[in-house]
């Protein structure tokens, strides 16, 4: 039998399985928790800035230290940061949903973020390592399936949970599912802890990364409040900048001992992976806060009604992540990674068309395509991101393309969110906002056609068949 053709031992799969449940955890938790944010507030008498804090304050604490989170899994061990990640999640959870004032849930959500950034780097790193080399493809399809089987039905848990029990249960219903993780784990996943360690903990570069990334993301989450020209926005922008100018040096300077080491950021199939996931995550993130939006303000969908709504995208995102696999073997990275950029631009386009006056029937056909190109594109390009490195920086890279991601998404949110308020109606916003995001996808479609490894010609189509007609 060939060793392509060998099926995966039973301890990859509950490996596999395991990765699954903390992956989960934390698709589920950001969407669930947005649905139980108007309950939250109410009971704690929280004004809307305030309990909308609850979901960003997470993010941005998230996105502040997954690089950071990546680089200790890599030089201390996958499964004990993984551990170590999953227990604070697990243990602020209960915190959270045993909560008297809206500010212990503020406490807890902001160490949440903290564990979730130890937790997903590693999960990647772990996911991957699983894997035989040709076989590394399923790794994306596995995490980004789970991800979108849980921002599927998030919305539902959330709404379900908050309407028959309360929103105190979207935070209790983390703490079995992570016991579950970290038994499955520690049972199947091989330890990987690194007891001599020869490289140091970048103190400088983890500080000066942190309060760059910060800055940045801050500034894009209230411009649209403040005004992109007003003095704190500039001030942030301009500090940010410096910083980040700061952490480079540092960098440079720090050869092995780096946060990010050079290999990494001088790899060109690396870079063109993060560029290409920056310039697309303004798409996936924009539908996923305006439709619902657009459902219940417009159409007159209850919140739960709305969570339905989006299965036609969720959903297909789910399905899709696991077809991605096979097509990436058979046709290669740049072909996928492209057809998924496609897909996304093509279904923002075509829900742009079917707005303003539209019936929920008008916006599945763009939602379903949107879907499958979320499908297709995030699954491939993480793929694409963590084989372009050694496997020994496997959570360093997945976590720098998730950042990458978490950018683009708080850059397309803050250009999104300016273009909405500046409109006469809130459809005519969405439907400018989907039109700039359609043109974000043609140029992410061009870097990904142009420097995604891999060649894209008439002999890799036809030996991605041939390998198609080879398996039957």
């Amino acid at each position: 039998m060939d060793a392509k053709d060998q099926k995966l031992g039973m301890a990859t799969v509950l490996g596999l399985v395991a990765m699954g449940f903390g992956t989960f955890v934390i698709a589920t938790d950001f969407v669930a928790l947005a649905v139980a944010l108007p309950s939250l507030g109410k009971e704690f008498a929280a004004d809307v800035t305030t309990s909308q804090w609850v979901v960003t304050g997470y993010a941005l604490v998230f996105g502040i230290f997954i690089v950071t989170g990546g680089r200790l899994a890599d030089m201390f061990g996958r499964r004990r940061v993984f551990f170590i990640g999953m227990t604070t999640f697990a243990i602020f959870s209960l915190v959270g949903g045993l909560a008297t004032d809206i500010w212990m849930v503020l406490i807890a959500r902001g160490i949440m973020g903290i564990g979730a950034a130890m937790m997903w780097p590693a999960i990647l790193g772990m996911t991957f390592s699983l894997l035989p080399e040709d076989k590394m493809s399923i790794g994306g399809s596995v995490i980004m399936g789970v991800a979108g089987f849980g921002n599927a039905i998030g919305p539902l848990l959330g709404g379900g949970l908050t309407e028959f029990l309360s929103w105190r249960w979207v935070f209790y219903i983390n703490v079995p599912v992570a016991i579950a993780a970290i038994i499955v784990t520690y049972m199947v996943v091989p330890s990987d802890t690194q007891e001599d360690v020869d490289e140091r903990i970048d103190y400088p570069g983890i500080v000066t990364l942190s309060l760059g990334l910060f800055g940045l993301l801050l500034l894009l989450d209230i411009g649209a409040d403040l005004g992109w020209f007003d003095p704190v926005i500039l001030a942030l922008f301009f500090g940010s900048l410096v910083i980040l100018a700061i952490f480079l040096f540092i960098e440079r300077r720090s050869g092995m001992d780096a946060l990010v080491p050079n290999e990494v950021m001088s790899n060109r199939k690396f870079v063109a992976a993060a560029v290409a996931t920056l310039m697309m995550s303004s798409i996936y993130f924009a539908p996923i806060l305006y439709l619902p939006q657009f459902m219940s303000k417009v159409l007159g969908y209850s919140a739960m009604d709305a969570g339905v709504g989006m299965l036609p995208v969720m959903g297909m995102f789910a399905l899709v992540s696991i077809v991605a696999s096979p097509l990436y073997d058979r046709f290669g990275a740049k072909l996928i990674i492209s057809l998924g950029a496609f897909c996304l631009g093509l279904g923002i386009f075509l829900i742009s068309r079917a707005l303003p006056a539209a019936s929920f029937e008008d916006l599945v056909p763009g939602m379903l395509v949107l879907g499958t190109g979320i499908g297709i594109f995030y699954s491939s390009i993480t793929t694409a991101g963590i084989t372009a490195l050694d496997p020994s920086r496997a959570s360093l890279a997945g976590a720098i393309v998730y950042m990458f991601q978490i950018a683009g998404g708080a850059i397309g949110m803050g250009l999104n969110t300016a273009i909405v308020v500046s409109a006469p109606t809130f459809s005519e916003g969405i439907v400018r906002a989907f039109t700039v995001d359609a043109v974000f996808a043609l140029c992410g479609l061009l870097i990904c056609l142009l420097f995604v490894d891999g060649p894209l010609n008439r002999e890799s189509l036809l030996s991605g068949f041939a390998r198609k007609v080879d398996n039957g």
